[in-house]
């Protein structure tokens, strides 16, 4: 069974790459991590009696000295969090580092609980005293986080109630989240060499043989069926904890704290929304061409990411490492040395294996150390852009860390602007390239579809997490039948007609993590690929070799999008912006690129962006006869 799954990395080189964890705790693990939580215990007792009471009437240097101890313990209780973390994530069905995982959760809820009376002393502190720490020079490092914690003020509770909120979560939200998470990943799926992992059958969609995706589509729904009742309870519940916490801290909607976390207010987030919404028309006019290019009848749920029948490129982990990082090199020197060093130094785990969390990411760990960057590589070109998004993360997050660990983070809104950035530099490193026409228009699509993935399939699955987080509000707990329901709903909402979805893809809500993981989280995809979109346009009308691109076809040239500052110097000023992390609003942030997300017609014109994709795409099918 472990064989099969290896087979599928071992052939491009992936199989070694693992990751090291020694430079969060060095081993022996348990005993680092075991001092780490002791005395980190022992500093917050000492944080609390020194401080609890007095937060108000702090002076400015009273003020930095416990901001600076507090960083301090946020970073060394971090270390053993993301080392327990990261370790399970590549065995979550091995005991041990579930254990290890769940011991850590304890002890950093019991911690949290102990220092819970800062933020609630600091918001709730008379606007005067806070106003007067808040514009003093020598607490300008912590500026942005002392403005944003005093705007949860209305959402606070007591001490003691927040104490128990936070004990409660370990059994909670964070015990349901960990049990999805290990019931998926020890779900294996029957494939041709074996039972396999989710993602190995996921890969099998992108086939350009149909029978073999159609077969893929039943492995991946017989296997999610078998475990309906576990994912279909834990979403219940964990749907039925979020409605009682947003009672409990009076947020109106579903969303609003989600909204508050990404410093946005709902009526951006609505803006977006309808925006893209109102343009499910280019997914329609879409996917007809897609149809039309693999010489089908009729596009079913399972053809959506078929491979056009050109012949597919293979690349071996070094393959992806230098034409990702030639990409990078060619925007800025600083990025590709700095991406560079999760390959040199061991900050990544790429190989395929049972037990191992499905997706990708990267985990920024704590400013002392570096990020962390998880994926399964199998060789195909999605890989490549897969490891170009998670190196994006990876650059920004490493960039951040001068901002310390209160700062380091961006909210969601902009957190995806660099993954995405990354994926789009790449795409049209590897497009400049190609010279076979028939192959430039299969990468074209591929990245119209990764592109359709981020902006459309996100906002309707946030349409789904809309339903169904008002209908377990509402009705009750659901059953896994009104869950596919309004999954299919909401799916054929963005299709309009040009896929038939069949009643198997009604269950294929039940293995996405992010409803588990961060609910409403999935709209900042949208957020940031179109916020790429105008930044990668203004970065390539300012560099003549990439506005001249690759002849995929004559006709009308992308649309105008958002005026941006122009200047050669786009490079730097986008580095700037990702060392910068979370200091700042994002509005803020991003505005020193020249973008102004508050202007209305700013997502319009990223979804005219995509349009031209697609027209750009028909116009060489055109050209080739297909």
């Amino acid at each position: 069974m472990k064989e099969a799954a290896r087979s599928t990395a071992s052939d491009v080189g992936a199989n070694d790459v693992t990751w090291n964890l020694d430079d969060l705790v060095p081993p022996p693990a348990d005993r680092g991590i075991e001092e780490i939580l002791a005395e980190a215990e022992r500093r917050v007792d000492v944080f609390a009696a020194n401080y609890r009471g007095r937060i108000a009437s702090l002076s400015v240097v009273e003020m930095r000295d416990l901001l600076s101890e507090y960083e301090e313990v946020l970073e060394s209780v971090g270390r053993a969090e993301s080392y327990a973390s990261l370790s399970w994530s590549t065995r979550s069905n091995d005991p041990a580092r579930g254990a290890l995982l769940q011991k850590v959760s304890e002890r950093q809820s019991l911690l949290a609980q102990k220092a819970v009376f800062l933020d609630i002393e600091w918001a709730n502190a008379p606007e005067e005293s806070a106003r007067r720490l808040i514009d003093d020079p020598l607490l300008s490092r912590w500026r942005h986080w002392l403005v944003i914690a005093r705007r949860y003020k209305p959402h606070l509770l007591s001490e003691p109630e927040e104490k128990i909120l936070s004990e409660k979560s370990v059994t909670g939200r964070q015990a349901w989240t960990r049990y999805f998470d290990e019931t998926m990943a020890a779900t294996l799926f029957d494939w041709d060499t074996g039972r396999v992992p989710a993602e190995v059958v996921l890969r099998q969609l992108y086939s350009p043989e149909r029978e073999t995706r159609k077969r893929a589509a039943a492995v991946l729904t017989r296997g999610l069926r078998g475990i309906q009742r576990s994912t279909t309870f834990a979403f219940n519940t964990l749907l039925a904890e979020k409605a009682s916490e947003d009672r409990l801290r009076n947020y109106p909607t579903w969303i609003s704290a989600r909204n508050m976390d990404n410093q946005v207010d709902d009526a951006t987030v609505n803006a977006l929304v309808g925006a893209v919404t109102s343009r499910y028309d280019i997914v329609a006019r879409y996917y007809t061409l897609k149809r039309r290019l693999l010489g089908l009848d009729e596009l079913f749920d399972y053809d959506r990411y078929a491979a056009l029948p050109v012949v597919e490129r293979r690349f071996t982990w070094s393959e992806a490492r230098d034409r990702v990082l030639a990409a990078y090199e060619g925007f800025h020197p600083k990025m590709a040395e700095i991406a560079g060093l999760f390959f040199e130094k061991g900050w990544i785990d790429a190989a395929v294996r049972p037990g191992k969390r499905g997706g990708a990411f990267s985990s920024s760990t704590v400013p002392s150390v570096h990020p962390y960057i998880l994926l399964s590589f199998q060789g195909t070109a999605q890989d490549v852009m897969t490891l170009a998004h998670e190196l994006g993360h990876g650059v920004h997050q490493y960039l951040a860390r001068g901002k310390g660990v209160l700062q380091q983070n961006t909210p969601l809104t902009t957190a995806e602007t660099a993954s995405i950035f990354g994926e789009t530099l790449v795409f049209h490193d590897l497009l400049s390239r190609e010279q076979d026409s028939k192959f430039m228009l299969s990468m074209l699509v591929r990245e119209i579809e990764s592109s359709f993935a981020t902006v459309f399939r996100q906002v309707a699955m946030n349409r789904f997490e809309e339903a169904a987080h008002t209908a377990r509000r509402t009705q009750g707990e659901l059953t896994t039948e009104t869950l596919s329901g309004i999954w299919l709903d909401t799916q054929r909402l963005m299709f309009g007609g040009s896929v038939t979805l069949t009643e198997d893809y009604g269950i294929w809500w039940s293995y996405i993590t992010h409803f588990i993981h961060a609910p409403g989280y999935v709209y900042a995809y949208a957020f940031g690929d179109l916020l790429v979109r105008a930044l990668y346009k203004e970065y390539s009308s300012g560099s003549p070799s990439l506005a001249e691109g690759p002849s995929l076809a004559e006709g009308p040239p992308l649309a105008e999008g958002p005026t941006l500052a122009e200047g050669p110097d786009f490079p730097e000023r986008y580095m700037a912006m990702l060392a910068a992390g979370g200091s700042d609003w994002p509005a803020a942030i991003v505005g020193k690129l020249g973008v102004d997300l508050n202007d209305p017609g700013f997502w319009a014109q990223g979804c005219a962006l995509l349009e031209e994709m697609v027209g750009q795409a028909e116009t060489l099918a055109d050209r080739l006869s297909v």
